[in-house]
């Protein structure tokens, strides 16, 4: 057994597990034509094995083929990793429908629990009606960083609602808190918190905004969109919690510019998505690791959720 544990660390350690990059992209109506376009995948896949986690929003796959193409694309492209995934219901009010889907590497990450809100509290809470699609929340044990627990809150909201809805998330998480017994939340996603969807007076009555406990690590002077003739900060990370706020890598809260990184012109970056990533990192524990509870490789017991393999 001994000799199983230094071999993992040693793999983590070949791995540079220096930091662990938290990543929230919405990827603008990804499925069966995307996942079937080689050269978005090859895009995608670039941007997608940078990231230790990633929250990808707007999958909009009835039949659920185009996401196990993606992840088994993912382990193919990534090797030195395992990728698995958990998806959330096909959400939406009326026909129009998505998926939030959260994308981690199994052999450092371990999904703890997750939840399509309001299952926290129930079916038939009121205040779901005030979201276009519920909240999916995942709570994960990582034992490679200082912060070995912490919950995702992925949200994308409707543009029309996008104030009524961030205000909401308040709520939200006081529920967690409650269900969970833990404050070190993060908050991610294409929440539209910037340009025409949000006023500088609005801001004042949404809770998530002026209680000073949260942290917002995408500031409204970023640029999360691809097309140059747009300027607005929409897609954000939000962090609560001693925990995980001193953990935040300083100055890694950013958009991810792959437009810029990949030499793409605008047209070709808007055949993957009008959106960049947004990502943050969080620091590593250099003192000492969580041998006991190591999440193990594809084979293992904690390998779990819906995993699709190469």
């Amino acid at each position: 057994m001994r000799t199983v544990i230094l071999l993992f660390v040693a793999g983590l350690c070949a791995l540079n597990v220096t930091s662990l990059k938290i990543c929230a992209f919405n990827v603008q109506s990804f499925g069966e034509s995307k996942a079937n376009n080689k050269k978005v995948m090859g895009i995608l896949l670039k941007i997608l094995s940078r990231c230790d986690l990633c929250l990808i929003q707007e999958v909009r796959d009835a039949r659920g083929e185009a996401v196990q193409t993606l992840i088994k694309n993912l382990n193919r492209f990534d090797k030195s990793n395992s990728y698995s995934y958990v998806e959330s219901e096909r959400l939406g009010r009326k026909t129009y429908k998505e998926q939030y889907v959260y994308i981690y590497r199994n052999n450092v990450l371990k999904v703890k629990e997750h939840y399509q809100y309001p299952q926290l509290e129930g079916q038939g809470t009121k205040e779901t009606d005030i979201f276009s699609r519920e909240p999916f929340i995942i709570h994960f044990h990582s034992p490679t960083t200082l912060v070995k627990d912490f919950v995702l809150i992925g949200q994308h909201t409707c543009p029309k609602t996008a104030m009524k809805e961030i205000d909401e998330l308040y709520t939200v998480f006081k529920r967690i808190y409650k269900k969970l017994k833990t404050d070190n939340v993060m908050i991610l996603g294409d929440l539209n918190a910037g340009c025409n969807y949000i006023t500088i007076k609005g801001w004042t009555a949404v809770r998530l905004r002026s209680d000073p406990k949260f942290r917002w690590l995408i500031g409204d002077e970023q640029d999360t969109t691809v097309r140059e003739k747009t300027h607005c900060a929409y897609d954000r990370i939000v962090v609560h919690g001693r925990e995980i706020i001193s953990s935040v890598v300083p100055g890694s809260a950013q958009p991810f510019n792959f437009k810029e990184k990949f030499h793409l012109t605008e047209e070709e970056a808007l055949e993957v998505s009008d959106h960049f990533p947004v990502e943050v990192d969080l620091k590593e524990d250099k003192s000492s690791m969580d041998h006991e509870n190591l999440p193990t490789n594809k084979d293992g017991a904690l390998h779990q959720e819906a995993t699709a393999e190469a």
